[in-house]
């Protein structure tokens, strides 16, 4: 049985197209890469980097606030495979801040933000992540300037540069 987490390959895609794309420190990546959401068990989403955008953003919908001790979380469902609705996980954290957020189209949302830890190649790293409804979108998941800042920098002719993020396989109890 497939791992749901897991989200594999679309035919005609080429996957990493180098291990090692580090240079002093910063770290070469295509315009679509492959991470992990430890947090979350997702061992491997496709997300589209965007340097037009300052925050990232995670595809999310049945999303419903709540209170746990006094402190505001959110849990919320999440397809990590476009197209496959018959695939969802079910998302909890903490609420860090709530923001007005443009997309692209000039229209302006209020936003959850969560942190969560990324796992980008031989990186792992805490981002912030606006969470918002993406099934439209063919990528789940958003990279914007904020998580690259200081690490990452685009080669916008390289796809998948990082490779597939290498998490270790949870044991069945």
């Amino acid at each position: 049985m497939p791992d749901p987490t897991d989200a594999t390959e679309e035919p005609g895609e080429t996957g990493a197209q180098g291990l090692d794309r580090s240079d002093g420190g910063i770290m070469r990546i295509g315009w679509r890469e492959w991470v992990a959401l430890p947090q979350f068990n997702i061992r491997a989403i496709k997300a589209k980097v965007d340097t037009g955008a300052r925050t990232s953003a995670l595809h999310a919908y049945s999303v419903e606030r709540f209170l746990h001790h006094g402190a505001p979380r959110v849990r919320f469902m999440l397809h990590p495979r476009r197209l496959r609705t018959d695939i969802a996980v079910v998302c909890e954290c903490d609420i860090v801040d709530e923001r007005a957020v443009t997309d692209s189209g000039g229209h302006q949302e209020r936003r959850i933000v969560i942190v969560t830890d990324i796992v980008l190649g031989h990186l792992r790293y805490p981002i912030e992540l606006t969470i918002t409804d993406r099934d439209t979108m063919r990528y789940r998941m958003l990279l914007g300037r904020s998580a690259m800042r200081d690490r990452l920098t685009v080669d916008p002719a390289l796809s998948y540069g990082a490779g597939r993020p290498q998490l270790p396989r949870k044991r069945k109890q």
